[in-house]
């Protein structure tokens, strides 16, 4: 018997529901549809639901990572649309980590932390 699966979402916690739709489309998600205090949100393959609740705890203590194919491209998005003044979240710009990874840390109006990053190949010898 093979468990056949098809995709995983996460739950995002939001303190202002429409505010952070508004912070995940500046920062290149779209909105696929919104109702009933759940969005669906994608960027390419990849998707989450946004829900409109918001416990201090969980919001602060939830992370998500996003894999892309050019770290430093959505790094631009960031900072060429200003989402950390904008939006009083932090942005911390990205580096080549030791576990073959370049990324940075993002912060969302509630929050939640995101690594958004990139592999990137071991250095060679």
């Amino acid at each position: 018997m093979t468990l056949e699966t098809i995709e995983i979402k996460a739950f995002v916690p939001s303190k202002d529901f429409e505010l952070s739709k508004r912070f995940y489309t500046d920062l290149g998600f779209t909105v696929a549809s919104s109702f009933d205090g759940v969005a669906y949100l994608k960027a390419g393959e990849c998707s989450f639901l946004l829900q409109d609740f918001y416990d201090p705890t969980l919001a602060e203590n939830f992370m998500m990572h996003l894999l892309v194919a050019d770290v430093d491209a959505w790094w631009r998005q960031v900072k060429e649309g200003e989402l950390a003044a904008r939006y009083g979240v932090r942005a911390a710009p990205p580096e080549d980590r030791p576990w073959r990874m370049r990324d940075f840390t993002l912060t969302d109006p509630s929050g939640v932390l995101w690594r958004i990053g990139q592999n990137i190949e071991p250095p060679h010898s």
